[in-house]
């Protein structure tokens, strides 16, 4: 049976893997020159960038994809432990070291706020509670209001009507330990003060299992996934854009896909279409809408969406060896900036940054005594009407000016090499609905059963997967829709051969 997959970032690759090993006939194909979708590599100057997501966590389950096809990872690829996890820095000049040793943690709350240790405690006991009910549904599908139903008296023990940063600040009272417990959701495109509180068992999955970084950047993770793919059989096509998932009344006069048209006018004839693009752009743009009773224009113009990104990417001729691998470096304004972002959809003059610097890890990934770095800035999507050809050079250089002044001396000198994306790019290159970095918001009622789902309820034979599906952004949620998906198939392939 022939499978089509839609992209290659880490839910297709995941899907993809997944299905080939269970013997399905499987074919990705990629719009651009390289897989990976948002973790794509840029290579300039002797200076490698990864395009995307850096962190990882729960590496178990990227161990279980290469065990499920007879492999070990390590013979694919390396990944090492980040301490510290990160350094979150603050106007006044304090700086959090934040990683998993409790008793670290715990001491630094402490030099913050004694009074907040014991507000902590009771705050990561909680997030235990809240990782065991939510974590173990991070694989199972939402496709059925009865799925809903069976977890709803867990969501509302847990009140997960709370957003995470409510749920922070009623057990931490400082304001910069309440921004370091509470940033989290800004990895996976939510807003701390409207993501419902679930998503604060991000902290107790990090404590628990670390944070991970694969040698040779996230690029090098992705070419060991395609590598595990092509080794046991599947075949990935590049430069291949999709114009269209071809749809025709089936047997039963219900829609069915029949492959893909792609857009130099080559067809694919599949028996089951996964699609990992956006999700609200593959339904808008790839779907004919008179096959679309429920995934119509209006559906998912009305729900929301999560941030855009600002990332420059930049190599300099110096170590700034006091940076760490990620840093995060908190703005002047904490909740106003956030609501600048996801309410008011207004450029700010002031940012936040999360600071990226690979070769604090891997040195390979830059001439010697070079280093490779990106910075990124969460910024509004594509309705702020910000004009980003005439604004994006000014922020740049607002951002460069920044770090130069607080954080990396003469920085602008040592800068050898440079390439920025923005909303506008999300939008074009990545096939992104409003210049989304994250796709579909993850506010309580757009998760879950809420969420658009991995299994299209117009289209039969057709799956979906990556940030804007259940259960999410962020590399655990990806990887675990690319599960859902291809168990779903297996299924549904099983239920109509009986």
């Amino acid at each position: 049976m022939k499978v089509v997959v839609i992209g290659s970032g880490f839910g297709g690759l995941v899907a993809a893997i997944r299905l080939r090993a269970k013997g399905f006939d499987v074919e990705i194909v990629e719009k651009r020159d390289k897989p990976g979708g948002r973790a794509y590599v840029y290579e300039q100057d002797g200076f490698v960038f990864d395009g995307g997501p850096t962190i990882i966590t729960a590496p178990w389950l990227i161990h279980e994809l290469f065990e499920l096809c007879g492999k070990k990872t390590d013979d694919y690829v390396k990944i090492v432990p980040i301490d510290p996890f990160y350094n979150v820095r603050f106007q006044d000049g304090t700086v959090f070291r934040y990683n998993g040793k409790r008793e670290e943690v715990i001491e630094q709350i402490r030099s913050f706020n004694p009074s907040d240790v014991r507000g902590y405690e009771k705050f990561y006991a909680k997030t235990a509670a809240i990782f065991r009910a939510g974590f173990n549904l991070i694989d199972q599908p939402f496709s059925r209001l009865v799925d809903m139903l069976k977890v709803l008296p867990d969501l509302i023990r847990l009140r997960s009507d709370r957003s995470v940063a409510a749920f922070v600040n009623s057990h931490i009272k400082d304001h910069r330990l309440r921004q370091v417990f509470s940033f989290h959701p800004l990895l996976v495109g939510g807003n701390p003060f409207q993501t419902t509180s679930i998503y604060a068992l991000i902290h107790k999955l990090e404590q628990e299992w670390g944070v991970w970084f694969a040698m040779g950047g996230t690029g090098a993770l992705v070419k060991a996934m395609v590598k595990l793919f092509t080794d046991i059989g599947g075949t990935i096509r590049l430069d291949t854009e999709v114009a269209e998932i071809r749809v025709a009344p089936g047997a039963d006069g219900r829609p069915v896909t029949k492959g893909i048209r792609c857009a130099d006018g080559t067809l694919i004839d599949a028996d089951i279409v996964v699609c990992n693009g956006d999700v609200a752009q593959a339904y808008r743009t790839l779907i004919p809408a008179r096959y679309r009773k429920k995934n119509t224009d209006a559906h998912y113009e009305k729900m929301r969406y999560s941030m855009s990104l600002v990332v420059i990417y930049f190599g300099t001729k110096k170590k700034y060896e006091d940076i760490a691998h990620h840093e995060i470096l908190m703005g002047p304004r904490y909740k106003e900036l956030i609501e600048d972002i996801f309410t008011k959809k207004h450029l700010s003059e002031d940012f936040s940054l999360y600071l990226h610097r690979p070769t604090a890890t891997d040195p390979s990934l830059a001439p010697e005594g070079c280093d490779s770095w990106y910075v990124l800035s969460p910024v509004p999507h594509l309705d702020s009407g910000t004009d980003w050809a005439t604004e994006g050079p000014k922020y740049r250089d607002r951002i460069m000016e920044e770090l130069e002044r607080r954080y990396m001396p003469d920085l602008r000198k040592n800068i050898v090499t440079e390439y920025m994306i923005d909303p506008v790019h999300f939008r074009d290159t990545l096939n992104s609905y409003k210049g989304s970095a994250f796709s579909v918001e993850p506010i309580l009622f757009q998760s879950a059963w809420w969420r658009p789902h991995n299994k299209s309820e117009d289209v039969d034979g057709l799956y979906f997967v990556g940030a804007g599906t259940h259960p999410g952004a962020g590399l655990p949620g990806v990887m675990s829709s690319g599960t859902i998906a291809s168990r779903m198939i297996a299924a549904d392939v099983v239920e109509r051969a009986q």
